[in-house]
């Protein structure tokens, strides 16, 4: 099958980034290698600008904006990573950016966002309102929509994480990776196929918002409906660009329980002192609860994100030393 993103997609958005998003850290931990009976190397993008693998895609999909097209800024509707990799993106290319963001975004995702030079629209709650604001501007400025994952430099920009970690870690068996809207699931595949096409790419979903696994094992889209996930990133639906990169490319996607997502995040917390956002634990997750995937392999995984907000943990704090 033909697709729109190519592995020298991914190679000359690596150009493109190389020296402006970071080449992150690839670490290890003998007490998980020990936990899931494998040999884990962790790519981790929690230390990417923003605290994402976002920005890679942002700032790959930006940077090939003609001049005509610069002129007239760019837009997105987000409540997280997309919005503040956009932003930032935009800043650094002199581009004027809207995000249009959920009233009940936290606090510190919506100031982060205007603190890397964005305009924060805030509407309801809702998909149709992100969507309807997001169109309204749209019609009245000309602003161009950058979608955050079904978006062809989006993808292609994504993929350069799995490139990296490629490159510093041989011999991979597999390459782990959380599956949402699947951006960086495809360009993940895309990469690693193309570098190494023995390497098995295996995603992991929550099993609140499986819908990624659903329409992988039918072979038939399904939407994400009302998802109850704390790995709110992993909330939407495929895109539909993405889509039929992963049914053919992507090896398998398996599931993990809230409480898996919870341990997995902790573990890396406390065992190799990292932060790491719940979409972004939930590839440990499935190491640790699907080991007979993984018994004896070399695993390369993706630490998507690090962004959480710590608001409450430290206002307990201040409380505690208050009383």
């Amino acid at each position: 099958m033909r697709f729109m993103v190519s592995l020298e997609d991914i190679l000359s958005a690596h150009e493109r980034v190389k020296g402006v998003a970071h080449d992150t850290l690839v670490l290890t931990s003998r007490t998980i290698d020990r936990m899931v009976g494998a040999r884990v190397f962790f790519k981790c993008e929690n230390f990417q600008r923003t605290g994402a693998f976002k920005f890679r895609g942002a700032y790959n999909a930006l940077h090939q904006m003609t001049p005509e097209e610069r002129e007239l800024g760019v837009i997105t509707h987000s409540s997280g990573n997309h919005a503040q990799a956009l932003a930032l993106a935009a800043s650094l290319l002199d581009i004027k950016c809207t995000v249009v963001m959920p009233e009940n975004s936290a606090r510190v995702k919506i100031e982060a966002t205007r603190g890397y030079g964005a305009r924060v629209v805030l509407c309801k709650p809702t998909l149709e309102a992100r969507e309807s604001t997001t169109n309204e501007i749209i019609a009245r400025t000309g602003s161009l929509l950058i979608h955050p994952y079904d978006n062809e430099r989006i993808i292609a920009g994504a993929g350069t994480a799995a490139l990296e970690l490629i490159e510093k870690v041989s011999d991979l068996d597999v390459v782990v990776c959380p599956v949402g809207g699947g951006g960086l699931l495809s360009g993940t595949a895309i990469a690693t196929k193309g570098l190494s096409p023995d390497t098995r790419v295996i995603a992991v979903e929550p099993k609140n918002a499986d819908d990624a696994y659903l329409g992988y094992k039918s072979g038939t889209w399904v939407p994400s409906v009302n998802p109850q996930t704390i790995a709110d990133g992993l909330r939407t639906s495929l895109g539909k660009i993405n889509y039929p990169i992963i049914l053919e490319k992507v090896d398998d996607i398996v599931t993990v329980s809230e409480a898996e997502i919870i341990e997995a995040m902790r573990l890396l917390w406390e065992r190799m002192k990292i932060v790491v956002e719940p979409s972004g634990a939930v590839p440990l997750a499935g190491l640790l609860s699907h080991k007979d995937l993984f018994a004896g392999e070399r695993v390369g995984v993706i630490l998507s994100g690090g962004n959480i907000d710590l608001t409450d943990f430290f206002d307990q704090l201040h409380t505690r030393v208050q009383s």
